[in-house]
């Protein structure tokens, strides 16, 4: 097996994309993604069930398709890479056991990878190998400035906001040292935001659909909450409360949803633009605040600013407006490498390859809760070989 420059395939199945990437080293060759999101419209959020019979159906045309786009075959594929948690249980074991499969015919060996931790792999991809491909081709040059010759900067943080995940990371090793300095102690912001455009009539996804009608309001007509900001939660930075990098949004939620009564019992139009754009000036503000106040308590110089969530345009301009002037780098990866892919899972595995990490073999189980700082899952005791 190469170790030093390792093409690796992988396999993401955690929510409602099915991705596979091929990455070798630190270089894209391909990112093929397929998404249920249209089966989901209906219900207005991800169905578990729907979701995990979506990946079923797409793996095989997907791994094709990928396969295909990179000009590589299964036989030169060093190892496999695949999301073993957090996610929907029912999603991530569809991809871990196309994965297993996939190990055990061609004998390559397997890494279960944590899927947040996969988001900030992305940082160190230097470019598309085909520039043919139109899916990198275009965010070649962004990624490039995130790692540099393979190598992500010192004191780096992430903040990844996605619909199911918020949280503030320390990397001290992306192999095997992360720190999680804050995380949503409820809805993550994507889902808030979901929720929030239920309630006035936008539809699903909500992300898109309210930060389209907020540059129509004003955010500053209602003042709504932000959640974990009282003293007894922050505390001070000799003295950090118990929440102080934490983040809260159901609170959000229902705020909006009162509001939204009150308008209705007065029998008054509804200002759907202004509160469109008051809640989302909430959950930004109370994101970017925490975030960075995470990352001038701890050192962190740099900042990779990944999931879903990081296509929102206020987010975008309010993180890189409060990492400026605290004098932190904002690094964020092409939107196609945000959202949830096969290339991040790949990028990672890559590292593990390159840092000398073993496998994880077959017998490992998904889990759908996996904790941050676990990087990857060692292989049983009672398992030898690939």
């Amino acid at each position: 097996m190469n170790t030093t420059q390792p093409l690796v395939l992988g396999i993401e199945s955690s929510c409602d994309e099915t991705g596979v990437g091929i990455v070798r080293g630190t270089t894209l060759f391909t990112n093929t993604v397929s998404s249920s999101m249209d089966e989901h419209v209906r219900f207005g959020g991800v169905i578990p069930e729907i979701a995990s019979r979506a990946h079923l159906d797409a793996f095989v045309p997907t791994l094709r398709q990928a396969l295909s786009d990179a000009g590589v075959t299964l036989d030169d594929v060093d190892a496999i890479a695949v999301t073993s948690g957090p996610g929907l249980a029912g999603a991530l074991m569809v991809g871990v056991c196309a994965a297993k499969a996939l190990a055990v015919a061609t004998g390559k060996p397997l890494y279960a990878i944590n899927h947040l931790v996969a988001h900030v792999g992305v940082g160190l991809l230097d470019g598309k190998h085909d520039a043919g491909a139109a899916a990198g081709s275009a965010g070649a040059s962004v990624a490039a400035g995130l790692g540099h010759s393979g190598v992500l900067p010192d004191h780096l943080g992430a903040l990844l906001v996605s619909g199911g995940h918020t949280e503030i990371l320390k990397i001290n090793s992306i192999t095997s040292d992360v720190q999680l300095l804050g995380s949503t102690i409820d809805d993550a912001a994507g889902e808030a935001y979901d929720k929030v455009a239920r309630i006035l009539g936008l539809g699903y996804p909500g992300g898109p659909a309210i930060d389209k009608l907020a540059r129509e309001g004003n955010p500053k007509a209602i003042r709504f909450p932000r959640g974990l900001t009282q003293p007894k939660y922050m505390g001070t930075a000799e003295e950090p409360g118990k929440h102080r990098y934490d983040w809260s949004f159901s609170g959000l939620k229902t705020a909006v949803a009162r509001c939204v009564e009150q308008f209705e019992a007065r029998g008054e139009e509804l200002p759907v633009a202004d509160i469109a754009a008051a809640f989302q000036e909430a959950v930004v503000d109370v994101i970017t605040s925490k975030a960075v106040l995470a990352c001038v308590e701890h050192g962190i110089k740099d900042v990779l600013l990944g999931g879903g969530v990081a296509a929102n345009s206020r987010l975008r301009e309010l993180t890189a407006k409060r990492c400026a002037s605290a004098g932190i780098t904002l690094l964020v990866p092409p939107l196609d490498l945000c959202t949830d892919n096969g290339a991040m899972v790949a990028a990672l595995g890559a590292q593990l390859v390159m840092a000398g990490i073993g496998p994880s073999g077959i017998r490992f189980a998904p889990d759908s809760s996996m904790p941050v700082t676990s990087v990857s899952l060692p292989a049983k005791n009672t398992e030898r070989g690939a």
